[in-house]
């Protein structure tokens, strides 16, 4: 049933999954009510929102542009399941921002495949990436997925590899440039960012544990079925997959070094899982299987959500 309404790209589709995601979000923030106080607050929140449902509309664009979904809505919700297994996120600005700005690389990335204004393409992911660092320093590790894409279309041309450079040193002059207009430390901020830590022993309950198993043995059935499909599909699309199955991987990487543990650092993950769930989805199987698996998701994210509330 449910696959059937997700099957269909429609008005209703995007407008269900908006309101779902409002609902979530007010029932996450309506725990601390302080924001309501603050017009700053209230309007931090607001944007909050616009960006989170801003994610998964750039998530769904990047599927459906380039042919790795079949015009249906299964993105846009998967994404949304996806963030209600770490409901802290919610709260996470720096965050959202940062993997704002990535899903706005990866945008650009995964058009590359149609080569046009390909110089264009690689220097707007690189600056979006580099100013995704400025708001967490270690998602910088996706500019490995810029030279992966110029390897896979366009590494004859040397200027091609310069232009990531050239975003760099662009991002750090503005960046030096706001810091002394607004009398910031730069340094003292880099140097903070510059950290790693891969001891894995930040839980404070069980049930933060718990959603990050569940989450970690469905990302292994996605990727698994990615794995084996993927010489079964389109060979058009294959360095699409590759840069999405790499993003993923770059996303849990993140995760793994990033100084400040948290579940919240897996948001890299969702927009190339949920592509992956959404290919899962779509491929010629029985109806029945489709369901199960989409009703078990559902399950696992609500009580993930409403256990650590």
């Amino acid at each position: 049933m449910i696959t059937s309404v997700f099957r269909k790209s429609t008005p209703l589709n995007f407008l269900l999954v908006g309101i779902l995601m409002l609902f979530f979000f007010l029932m996450f923030q309506l725990q601390d009510l302080s924001w309501l106080s603050s017009l700053p607050s209230a309007l931090t929140k607001g944007g909050m929102f616009c960006l989170l449902i801003a994610s998964i509309f750039i998530a769904n664009f990047v599927t459906k542009k380039n042919g790795l979904s079949k015009d249906s809505t299964f993105t846009i919700f998967f994404y949304f399941l996806f963030l209600l297994f770490f409901p802290s996120v919610l709260n996470n600005t720096n965050l959202i921002l940062s993997n704002f700005f990535i899903l706005l690389a990866l945008r650009r990335l995964i058009s590359l495949q149609s080569l046009k204004s390909s110089k264009e393409k690689i220097f707007d992911a690189s600056l979006w990436i580099f100013l995704a660092a400025l708001f967490h320093f270690w998602s910088i590790i996706f500019i490995i997925l810029v030279f992966i894409s110029i390897i896979f279309h366009v590494s004859r041309d040397y200027r091609n590899w310069i232009l990531p450079f050239i975003a760099f040193f662009i991002v750090v002059i503005f960046y030096i440039i706001f810091a002394l207009v607004f009398n910031l430390d730069g340094i003292e901020y880099l140097r903070n960012s510059v950290h790693t830590n891969f001891e894995i022993s930040y839980f404070k309950n069980n049930y933060e544990n718990g959603a990050l198993s569940i989450y970690a043995t469905i990302a292994l059935f996605f990727l698994v079925s990615m794995f084996s499909t993927l010489s079964g599909r389109p060979q058009l699309l294959h360095t699409s997959y590759k840069k999405i199955i790499a993003s993923f991987f770059i996303g849990v990487l993140i995760y793994v070094v990033s100084p400040v543990k948290s579940n919240d650092l897996l948001i890299f993950t969702f927009a190339p899982l949920a592509i992956m769930a959404t290919s899962h989805i779509e491929m010629p199987q029985i109806r029945l299987n489709q369901e199960l698996v989409l009703y078990a998701l559902i399950i696992c994210s609500m009580f993930a959500f409403f256990s650590q509330l």
